[in-house]
């Protein structure tokens, strides 16, 4: 999106850096802006000691941990210094994380990008959680997300979000007047069917990044509790789990079975999933748009999800995916793919003429770029 809006617009990039990015991902955000400012700061790595101390003070801090671990004043200096600098016509927060770092009171207009309503993710992680110690650490961490996510929506003068879903709940749970759902896209240029690429009989690929909580999540609930149940009837079935840094438990029960394979970080996930038979979203935990369902479905390749992974798209169940949220249903809407590959061809060939006619980004960064005129137009700055 920030590819097309770029066409149009002088965008000025802002990022908290950790040092891990190559000369060829700074390279590769010259695609997205016009100027690129990086802010260098740390976070704890997940399972050091450092990072359960963090956890345990986290408990006194006001913000919950996931917002807590990026503040940083250089952040607020820095985009303090470049509001005086220059005049911007407005200022897009990405995620609900950045905005700990804004300034208390600015002029220029700005804009929320909430890509998830982030307590509904807290709240499903408390709700799923059976350890009594866990549960009640996920309690504290919905409650103060809750609350942090609310006022921060009240104070920008617009709120996107990619869902009407979200939307909805954001004007009923938080009382956000200003207020507005765009479409999720897909970069249907690069995201297209590789038919010189042969499908793997009773091969299943997930995708995402596999440090996010809800990816950990729905990987360690399909192979526990759904995938024995497909090779009852399949034994030969694969599975294939594409993204970066998994948890070591992951790892762990990979190497327990056969034929389940984890891959970490790939440079690209395209050849995964053109080679799979079906993808996979059994998300039980998570909020906002499942972006990978897009770009499996411009691929071609038929996708089985549980409601709340496929929350949000305006997708027809039976036609472009198959939803399905209990265990026995999952296997059941996955066994049925692999064993009729005519059918899960044809799915696949409608969702990927679906995603060409209507979800390329060219057409969200319009509806996105119309939004922040709304802001321009009627916003006076943070409150």
């Amino acid at each position: 999106m920030l590819r097309e809006l770029k066409r149009e617009h002088h965008i000025t990039y802002l990022a908290l850096v950790d040092g891990s990015a190559g000369q060829s991902e700074r390279t590769l955000a010259n695609q997205y802006c016009h100027e690129l400012i990086c802010v260098p700061h740390t976070t704890r790595p997940k399972f050091s000691a450092g990072f359960y101390i963090e956890l345990a003070g986290n408990l006194l801090s006001d913000l919950p941990y996931f917002m807590k671990k990026y503040q940083s004043s250089k952040m607020t200096e820095t985009i303090e210094s470049l509001l005086k600098r220059d005049e911007f016509d407005v200022l897009v927060c990405d995620f609900l994380q950045p905005s700990v770092n804004i300034p208390d009171r600015i002029t220029t207009p700005t804009v929320l990008f909430q890509h998830n309503v982030e307590a509904m993710i807290w709240k499903r992680h408390y709700e799923v959680q059976s350890n009594p110690f866990k549960k009640k650490y996920l309690y504290n961490q919905w409650m103060k997300s809750r609350r942090y996510e609310q006022a921060a929506c009240r104070r920008f003068d617009m709120v996107v979000t990619v869902s009407d879903s979200d939307e909805k709940q954001l004007r009923d749970e938080y009382g956000v007047r200003n207020v507005a759902a765009i479409p999720t896209g897909v970069d249907i240029d690069y995201f297209s069917p590789q038919d010189e690429i042969s499908r793997e009989p009773n091969n299943i690929v997930f995708t995402g990044s596999m440090d996010w909580l809800p990816n950990e999540d729905a990987m360690q609930y399909f192979i526990r509790e759904v995938l024995p149940a497909i090779r009852q009837k399949l034994p030969a079935t694969t599975l294939t789990v594409v993204g970066r840094d998994p948890y070591p438990s992951l790892i762990e029960l990979s190497k327990s079975l056969e034929g389940i394979e984890v891959t970490g970080r790939v440079d690209d996930v395209r050849p995964y999933i053109a080679r799979a038979s079906v993808f996979i979203v059994p998300i039980r935990i998570g909020g906002g748009t499942r972006l990978k369902i897009y770009e499996a479905m411009a691929m071609g390749t038929p996708v089985v999800s549980t409601t709340v992974g496929a929350e949000g798209l305006p997708l027809e169940n039976g036609k472009d995916l198959l939803i399905a949220d209990t265990p026995a249903d999952l296997a059941g809407a996955v066994t049925g793919l692999l064993t009729n590959p005519q059918t899960a061809r044809e799915m696949g060939l409608r969702s990927a003429k679906l995603m060409q006619e209507h979800y390329g980004w060219k057409n969200v960064a319009r509806v996105f770029a119309n939004v922040c005129d709304s802001a321009v137009a009627s916003g006076n700055g943070l409150r």
